[in-house]
């Protein structure tokens, strides 16, 4: 889910500076200060984005000093932040299913709100804000179609059912695995056996497998990770298959013939949130309200390429550009939007539904 923790683009890359700062003693210099501020900006080619949309263009205009922080962060560092009472860093991306319980063990200051200007509060789409974290960008998992298998004009699976319908649409599938619980062909295989989009949460586990049941023969490959599935799209193997969105545009940029189908798109994100007792708290606030500015949202698009979550972005995009965001408006209205706080749901047995889910893969993937 969402940019995972060591999986696609998700903070992949650390430095010397930053893992000193996430380690910098609770009395240190950057605690001393009013005007400092340690951002987790992600690693890799989103972590570049970062620094040129966000980090150096409000150092600029606000004069505080940012450190950004190129190093893994997961829940588990926020909870020890919270029981240590040394807070290493301000501001911090939490994945979706974490926020709710962060939240209610009082991990996370309160996003205020009120500091947002009235266009780009309205602009931000209503599922990625909440009281304690505001989303940071989004992604999606998409159909993809090999034009070569599937050319325009002729016929195609364009929906989840059809992607199951193997007799009316014969050819080679690849789907994501399952073995990471919070990621899965989980909201697929439910739209494939009918379930309406905005009936899919709480999701029935047992019809999710009975329906996995169905395609299971038909997969030559449950993909693991982002490099996977592109090697495989770029190969040229498969006819039709799910994606991260950015993948497959990747590859297509390369001259894959591939094609994006955005109907049924599952759209993740993380969220900007502030963890509990920040000694720059002030300044977090302010640096997470200009990340959601619009100009800046556009600015973040253009050096890499995923979906603003302030829909006024756009009017500052190219076409050409937008179009291949997963929140351009014609894709968003197609979408479906992930429900984290469902996958961190703990059942009677103790298990989170993302567990349950892990543990009902490993039996049945190998039967």
């Amino acid at each position: 889910m969402s940019l995972l923790i060591n999986r696609r683009h998700f903070l992949q890359g650390s430095s010397a500076i930053a893992a000193g700062a996430l380690a910098a003693p609770a009395g240190g210099a950057f605690a001393q200060s009013s005007n400092e501020l340690r951002v987790v900006t992600y690693g890799g080619e989103s972590g570049k984005g970062v620094l040129e949309a966000y980090v150096k263009p409000f150092q600029a205009q606000t004069g505080i000093k940012v450190t950004p922080i190129s190093q893994d962060f997961d829940p588990a560092q926020l909870e020890l932040m919270a029981k240590s009472n040394n807070v290493t860093a301000d501001v911090v991306p939490l994945i979706q299913g974490a926020l709710a319980s962060a939240a209610a063990k009082g991990m996370l200051e309160k996003i205020d709100y009120s500091r947002f200007r009235p266009e780009d509060l309205n602009g931000i789409v209503d599922f990625a804000k909440d009281p304690y974290g505001v989303g940071t960008l989004i992604y999606s998992y998409n159909m993809v179609w090999n034009t070569k298998k599937f050319p325009a004009g002729k016929p195609r699976p364009t929906n989840w059912a059809e992607f199951w319908d193997v007799k009316q649409f014969p050819g080679t599938r690849f789907l994501v695995a399952g073995q990471y619980g919070s990621e899965g062909p989980w909201e697929e295989a439910l739209l494939a056996d009918g379930v309406p989009a905005d009936k899919l949460y709480p999701m029935d586990i047992d019809r999710i497998f009975a329906s996995l049941d169905k395609i299971k023969p038909h997969i030559r490959k449950w993909w693991t990770s982002g490099s996977e599935i592109q090697q495989l799209m770029r190969s040229g193997s498969g006819d039709v298959m799910m994606s991260y969105d950015g993948r497959a545009n990747s590859s297509i940029d390369q001259g894959s013939p591939l094609e994006i189908n955005r109907n049924q798109a599952k759209m993740t994100w993380d969220y900007w949130v502030i963890p509990k007792g920040s000694p720059n708290a002030e300044n977090a606030q302010k640096f997470i309200e200009f990340a959601c500015r619009a100009e800046n949202q556009a600015n973040l698009a253009k050096h890499f390429p995923e979906g603003p979550v302030n829909r006024n972005a756009f009017k500052l995009l190219p076409e050409e550009l937008a179009r291949k965001l997963p929140t351009y408006p014609e894709y968003l209205a197609k979408s479906i939007p992930i429900n984290g706080q469902w996958y961190s749901e703990v059942g009677p047995d103790g298990l989170t539904n993302a567990q349950q889910l892990v543990k009902r893969w490993s039996d049945w993937v190998l039967r």
